[in-house]
């Protein structure tokens, strides 16, 4: 991408806006390889682009207002709905489905069917089970993702294992028609027992304690790590405003929009709630994970809610 943007830059009449549909590559760093990296931002579609309404528009270090203001417009053309985000890793909404997945993914581990979880999260309201998403998606293009989110760590972190294997063994979802789940000719899915072979072989070599997972426990993790990442997206400025991190779930990734988003939702729930339940799960599964989002614990503190 940079030297297809260093050409663009060479080539392109003055005030040519130069965008990339990246759903995480950093937009400095293709910014930097042109002589015109105010006219550079990430106008990131969500697939597949002719369905989904939420375009990200990025915004980097030296972008333009009015190369933001023409690309917000644009999407309004499109009749998309333009979000505004920053340029860090995963942008607004990878990087908070990234908690959201690893909770999908340990709780299999650690003893939930892939059924229980999907199905847990379909009765909350999304669209689609997590797991039943990256069949979707594709496990390769999730795990490459995951992968790259690895280098922001900075602490030893616990890793989900068996999409690894499962990619290692070919089953990338839907389109080699194996993943989590095992399509049928109509492209039905059906639990594989290979595949609940596998997690339990995962857990074993990890020493996993497997245990009987109830659904609210399930819509918990899975929300609640949402919903603190989401803070930490709303502290650091990637997020202007807590209702944008509203409009990319209920636009881009199937939030049930009578819940109103997941900051919405938690404030509904009460912060204070929100706050106790994210404390016992890092009490359970270590503050490296499950810390608690400090702009969270002032809001709770103070009796206020994200939006």
């Amino acid at each position: 991408k940079k030297q297809i943007f260093a050409d663009l830059g060479k080539i392109a009449k003055p005030g040519c806006i130069l965008a990339t549909n990246t759903s995480s590559l950093d937009v400095d760093e293709i910014a930097s390889a042109t002589s015109r990296p105010e006219s550079v931002l990430g106008v990131h579609f969500f697939s597949p682009a002719n369905l989904m309404r939420l375009v990200e528009i990025v915004r980097g270090k030296a972008t333009a207002a009015d190369v933001l203001a023409t690309s917000m417009a644009l999407t309004k053309k499109l009749g998309k709905v333009g979000v505004l985000s920053g340029n860090r890793f995963g942008f607004i909404g990878n990087r908070i489905m990234g908690p959201y997945a690893r909770e999908a993914q340990m709780l299999i581990e650690e003893g939930a069917s892939i059924e229980e979880v999907n199905n847990a999260l379909l009765d909350f309201g999304m669209a689609m089970g997590p797991l039943a998403m990256y069949d979707s998606v594709g496990l390769d293009v999730a795990l490459h993702v995951e992968i790259e989110a690895r280098r922001f760590e900075t602490q030893p972190v616990r890793h989900p294992l068996v999409m690894e294997r499962l990619v290692a063994m070919g089953r990338l979802g839907l389109k080699s028609s194996a993943g989590f789940a095992k399509f049928d000719e109509n492209r039905k899915p059906m639990p594989d027992p290979e595949v609940a072979a596998l997690i339990e072989t995962c857990a074993r070599e990890a020493g996993i304690e497997r245990r009987t997972i109830s659904k609210e426990e399930i819509v918990d993790r899975c929300i609640l790590a949402m919903v603190n990442e989401g803070a930490r997206v709303l502290e650091e400025g990637v997020a202007l405003r807590a209702v944008d991190i509203d409009v990319v779930y209920m636009t881009g990734y199937g939030f049930p929009a009578w819940r109103g988003g997941p900051m919405f939702h938690a404030d509904t729930v009460g912060l204070p709630r929100v706050l106790a339940r994210i404390r016992e799960f890092e009490q359970r599964h270590g503050a490296a994970l499950w810390a608690p989002a400090p702009l969270l614990v002032k809001y709770a503190a103070e009796g206020r809610g994200f939006n």
